[in-house]
């Protein structure tokens, strides 16, 4: 006998389990920024209780929302973020310790954390269910390419380090590509989950493999356009890896097509070659990523191998279990806070306390795949595995730069590394994936956000009831006419499926079930019988003869 949606079991929520990691992450956070405080001055910062409780503060209050508003999220994705977040204050303390002038870096990081912190709170409480941006999407990927854009705007565009990514009001510097990396994965959420049907036809065969159709090129030639823009314009490989590599994995998703893989790094490599020749500052990327333990490539200024090699200096003066808090030279390192921290993790934590921050970067992946999985909507499938490989991808480009297997990017190790406009986006990405998460878990009755909406089933009429109170239960809905559903459960063609009762209750878009079956009188007078008549030729007993 099957139970009412509101008896059946509710999943658990972990909301204790999530307090008690956060505990564990705010420790080893606060433990970190002492021992550097001890390895450098022998003594223990005089701000540091000042500290724990302002990280205390950031992600407890972010608990406590999460707990009230989505309490069915992923418990997880809180302590880690808030784990590396504090891992990264730690160690932008520790360079700017070492540096001929305190600059006070941690607690200007500090403040971008308590914005982010509270962008993510924003987003939480706003977006109620995802499936509200999918309305969005043409806008998202036109606000997303006016984001793009902006840096190329003379007056507000600034050049740093030879990349035009920037735009600056007054004092202030900010990277509009970080957030139209949020908008881009919500368009090709929404772009794809529309036209996928069109994206699986069939086409060549080659090699064994099936290839598409070639007038569905359109949309990755599109993307890799996009991608070469940037390259060419903004002169930042990182950023065109990141927007075309991201594309490339979600129209995979979409499609279950390896193919577009294997189209993906062919166009990519081809641009990526191209750009080595054509641009001088991708051949100087490239130079000293083959050539970086050269004497000239070493000694080359302005370029070279440099910041590379020193950075390779540092992890193996590390080791396996590093020198400690304050005990290394990350400072000989040029941008040791910001592009090459996981090089200043390596030389002080090891090579052991680096596993553990990929391993915390590789539980976000996995937690954002896992509610994907969960998931009963094309689009929220694709917008969390969207989110979660961005992170994934930005790890193994800023990682892989800094061990020597691609060249260097530029971009920046995600909440580890000095820089408000990468900080806010990926806390952004957190309150996304949290609300995504609730909704993947949420039982179906206790979805508030209007876009589903269940009623109660009618209580049945008894047998023998006089006609009036059968009209009057008619009237409420209590005897559906033919073709309708016995219960008013409506169901957004994106709304999650759990715990919904047979088919033969269910109403979807006011239509009714989908059969192409007459009724039965009507079957029975196209046999040449009469309504309610067996088949002439059945020779089984019927009525009082069974």
């Amino acid at each position: 006998m099957n139970q009412a949606p509101s008896q059946t079991a509710r999943p658990r929520t972990y909301r204790l389990a999530e307090l008690g990691l956060l505990i564990l992450a705010i420790a080893v956070a606060t433990s970190a920024y002492a021992l550097v405080g001890l390895g450098v001055e022998d003594t223990i910062p005089a701000n540091v209780y000042g500290y724990a409780a302002w990280l205390a503060a950031l992600g407890v209050i972010l608990h406590i929302i999460v707990w009230i508003k989505a309490k069915y999220a992923d418990p997880v994705l809180v302590p880690i973020a808030v784990l590396l977040n504090g891992l990264g204050l730690a160690m932008i303390y520790r360079v700017d310790l070492g540096r001929d002038e305190y600059l006070g870096s941690a607690m200007t990081q500090l403040v971008w954390m308590s914005l982010g912190v509270g962008l993510a709170i924003v987003v939480i409480f706003v977006v109620r269910d995802h499936r509200w941006l999918r309305r969005y999407t043409y806008v998202s990927g036109f606000a997303a390419l006016v984001f793009l854009l902006l840096p190329l705007i003379p007056g507000i565009g600034k050049t740093i380090n030879g990349a035009r990514i920037w735009i600056g009001v007054g004092p202030l510097s900010f990277q509009p590509g970080e957030i139209a990396k949020i908008l881009l994965a919500i368009f090709f959420a929404g772009y794809l989950v529309t036209y996928k049907d069109q994206l699986v036809a069939a086409g060549p065969k080659i090699l064994g493999i099936r290839f598409p159709r070639l007038r569905d090129f359109g949309p990755i030639v599109v993307a890799w356009v996009a991608s070469v823009g940037v390259l060419v314009f903004e002169r930042d490989l990182g950023t065109s890896l990141l927007f075309f590599g991201l594309f490339v994995a979600m129209l995979y998703v979409a499609t279950s097509k390896v193919s577009w893989i294997i189209l993906g790094l062919g166009f990519f490599s081809a641009g990526a070659v191209a750009a080595t020749f054509l641009f001088s500052h991708v051949g100087q990327r490239v130079s000293g990523w083959l050539n970086a333990l050269t004497a000239e490539e070493y000694n080359k200024s302005p370029g070279g191998s440099y910041q590379l090699v020193q950075g390779l200096f540092g992890m193996s003066n590390g080791g396996l279990i590093g020198t400690g808090f304050g005990e290394g030279r990350p400072n000989m390192v040029p941008y040791a806070e910001s592009d090459f921290i996981y090089a200043s993790f390596g030389e002080e934590i090891g090579l052991a306390g680096l596993f553990v921050i990929l391993l915390c970067y590789l539980f976000i992946f996995q937690r954002g795949i896992r509610t994907a999985q969960q998931l009963r909507d094309g689009f929220g499938t694709l917008l969390a595995t969207g989110l979660s490989f961005t992170i994934a991808l930005q790890v193994f480009v800023v990682v892989g730069g800094v061990t020597r297997l691609i060249p260097l990017t530029g971009l920046t190790t995600p909440f580890l590394a000095q820089g408000g406009s990468s900080l806010i986006a990926n806390w952004m990405i957190i309150a996304l994936l949290l609300r995504i998460s609730d909704n993947a878990r949420r039982p179906v009755e206790e979805f508030h956000t209007g876009v589903l909406t269940i009623t109660e089933d009618p209580e049945p009429v008894p047998a023998g009831a006089p006609a009036a109170e059968v009209d009057s239960a008619d009237a409420e809905g209590a005897v559906p006419a033919q073709g309708t559903a016995a219960s008013a459960r409506t169901v957004d063609e994106d709304a999650p499926t759990t715990n919904l009762p047979p088919a033969d209750s269910r109403e979807f878009d006011g239509e009714a079930p989908t059969t192409n079956l007459p009724p039965a009188d009507d079957r029975a007078l196209k046999r040449g019988g009469t309504p309610n008549d067996t088949d002439p030729t059945d020779q089984r007993p019927t009525g009082g003869e069974r």
